[in-house]
């Protein structure tokens, strides 16, 4: 078996194996509770809270709806900012929920785009801007928050502030040489085909969008949860961007199981565990099933649209 084979075989395999061992942990923490606390705590929420929840989630699907607008501008493709944003939400939608960004948003874009008349080769590369966008702007949000606001995690992890503001000045030094190439015109080759980095402009404009797509979804999260000490959105964050990015590098498909127990780890012991669930439940509905209906939808009145006219 050659090496290409064995990673395409193996990365789905440790991303299946993660996944399991997640829902078996999460499986176990809510043995420990009664069905009827979870329930208990879900009625607890307020319609206040609700709504401030569902407000933030529909902002964060038009925030979602604008990374391609970024590639198109870059590459000075031709196409309308409806369709644009349509193909954008439909792919993010899907593939947040699904996993296998690359996979599966590629393919997406690809259905719609090439409809519209986009070369694959253009779509080629506004996918790879898509992804370049996510680990530019996580790289991005991790530093600074990193440095200015480190997470204070729990006494058994033993890390010292120290390591974790090493860690966040690396990442944004990662972003300035980035930065710092496209502002020189730098280019790149790989198997003889040249790469050019994207203008500063273009690289903090992903950067704003990225940031503003997390601040909303985490902002969707913090308004569910209930009140303990110290509870600040800055703080909260800051667990936030762990638990999201725990969950991407496991590559468990929507970081199920990841996620929840992340936070649950790392928000505070006074928090009851069942409030903390049923606010996620809240907000696996409010951040990836709510999109992923409207994008299904969205769908299927667009073939069958396709199919009449």
């Amino acid at each position: 078996m050659n090496r290409d084979r064995l990673t395409r075989w193996l990365c789905p395999a440790i991303g299946f194996f993660l996944l399991a061992l997640s829902v078996h942990s999460l499986q176990q923490e809510l043995a420990r509770y009664n069905p009827q606390e979870i329930s208990n705590s879900l009625t607890a929420i307020c319609d206040r809270q609700l709504g401030y929840a569902i407000g933030f989630a529909m902002v964060s699907c038009l925030a979602i709806s604008c990374y391609d607008l970024v590639a198109f501008s870059c590459f000075k493709y031709k196409l309308s900012k409806k369709q644009i944003l349509f193909t954008t939400f439909v792919t993010y939608a899907v593939s947040n929920t699904t996993g296998f960004t690359l996979l599966i948003g590629g393919g997406i874009r690809y259905r719609f785009y090439s409809l519209w008349g986009i070369p694959a080769k253009c779509i080629a590369k506004i996918t790879a801007l898509g992804n370049l966008t996510f680990w530019l702007g996580l790289s991005t949000l991790t530093g600074i928050t990193l440095l200015l606001n480190p997470l204070q995690l729990p006494d058994n992890l033993n890390i010292s502030f120290v390591a974790i503001r090493c860690l966040g000045f690396l990442a944004l030094s990662a972003v300035g040489t980035y930065l710092y190439l496209g502002f020189k015109h730098k280019c790149f080759k790989i198997k003889g085909k040249s790469f050019s980095f994207p203008k500063p402009i273009i690289s903090l404009t992903q950067i704003i969008i990225f940031s503003l797509d997390w601040a909303l979804a985490a902002a969707i999260l913090y308004c569910l949860l209930p009140l303990y000490p110290d509870r600040s959105y800055l703080n909260f964050f800051n667990v936030y961007l762990v638990a999201m990015a725990t969950s991407i590098i496991s590559n468990v498909p929507g970081g199920l199981g990841v996620f929840e127990s992340v936070i649950i780890f790392l928000l505070p012991e006074s928090v009851a565990v069942p409030d903390i669930l049923s606010s996620l439940i809240v907000y696996r509905g409010l951040r990836f099933l709510l999109p992923l209906a409207i994008a299904l939808v969205s769908i299927c009145c667009f073939e069958i649209k396709r199919r009449i006219s």
